[in-house]
């Protein structure tokens, strides 16, 4: 049987965001795993047609993104090795969002441990998921103007460096592959879009 395919306008407004009828009801949770910052669930979700279906679910706590913006038509980018994906990569400055911290107040904290850094201005951009098909990590995105000095110690399992990143090398680095994590595709994005640069295709 072919599935029926709706058409929702965005001119619908908060229709878009309304759960009624796509709703899926956990009948059974399944902890398999709990460490230190993400727990493991296999759960059964009753479906809107009424099947049975697995889904998989990666609870992760909430974090914080900061695009550091200099006064030099740059950008302020960290460089360290991701186990998971055997890769360096280069990626905005980020963190977990810890207990008793606002999101603002996570985002000076990481900025002085891996830039060294703090901004006069630290204006919110938007929330977004890091990927809702499977996790709950909602992520904070930050732009950070007005660069001062100052710093607190990185992490003892962090080993972050700093990269410097002119505007004029960013659509280059994207259509090259040399930019793969998400938050900061998405913050680069955002900044080429507020400036007027182009993508280079």
């Amino acid at each position: 049987m072919p599935i029926e395919k709706k058409s929702i306008s965005a001119g619908q407004g908060n229709n878009l965001f309304n759960t009624e009828g796509i709703e899926e009801i956990c009948v059974n949770e399944n902890r398999i795993f709990e460490g230190k910052i993400l727990n493991v669930r296999c759960d059964e979700v009753r479906t809107p047609s009424g099947h049975i279906a697995k889904r998989e679910v990666v609870e992760h706590k909430p974090a914080v993104g900061m695009l550091a913006i200099t006064d030099r038509q740059s950008v302020l980018l960290v460089r360290q090795y991701r186990y998971a994906v055997h890769e360096a990569t280069l990626e905005i400055c980020a963190g977990l969002i810890e207990k008793g911290e606002d999101p603002s107040q996570s985002a000076e904290r990481e900025m002085q441990e891996e830039l060294n850094v703090k901004a006069k201005k630290l204006h919110r951009i938007g929330e977004f998921y890091a990927s809702p098909g499977f996790c709950t990590e909602l992520f904070t995105l930050f732009a950070a103007e007005g660069l001062e000095q100052a710093a607190l110690p990185q992490d003892e399992d962090e080993n972050v460096s700093v990269v410097e990143i002119a505007y004029k090398d960013i659509p280059a680095m994207i259509r090259e592959g040399k930019i793969r994590d998400s938050k900061t595709f998405a913050a680069l994005s955002w900044l080429m879009a507020k400036e007027g640069i182009a993508p280079e295709v």
